[in-house]
């Protein structure tokens, strides 16, 4: 019945913050849609950023800011990674750490965007 994932919406405080940690440290590319929401493309796919005040309709019973757990693949190797956000001086929480991915064992590093929400980047264990 479903073939995919078409966006996941993130609530935030401040979108141009936001914008500028997705665009600026995880390399993702904008697409603004309005004062309220902005597309960060990852593949055919995107995370859309709401404010917090909005009034777009319907959306989560409880939009909160920090509450996302979310787990993103790495095209590069994760000390380049690691490297990349050392030079941002972006905290790296945990990693690389093994964990379980949806298609088998991962190693992964975790970090928080400027919301609190937890993001971890992930390559597939070899």
């Amino acid at each position: 019945m479903l073939s995919g994932l078409d966006h996941l919406v993130i609530t935030v405080t401040d979108i141009s913050r936001a914008v500028d940690f997705y665009t600026r440290v995880l390399g993702l590319d904008v697409r603004y849609r309005d004062r309220e929401r902005v597309d960060l493309m990852l593949g055919d796919m995107a995370l859309r950023l709401h404010w917090t005040a909005t009034d777009i309709a319907p959306r989560a019973a409880t939009p909160t800011p920090g509450s996302l757990d979310l787990c993103l693949r790495s095209r590069l190797p994760l000390d380049e990674v690691k490297r990349h956000l050392d030079a941002l001086s972006v905290e790296v929480e945990l990693g690389p750490v093994t964990r379980q991915g949806a298609t088998g064992e991962i190693e992964s590093l975790y970090l928080r965007d400027p919301d609190g929400n937890l993001l971890e980047i992930s390559r597939p264990k070899r």
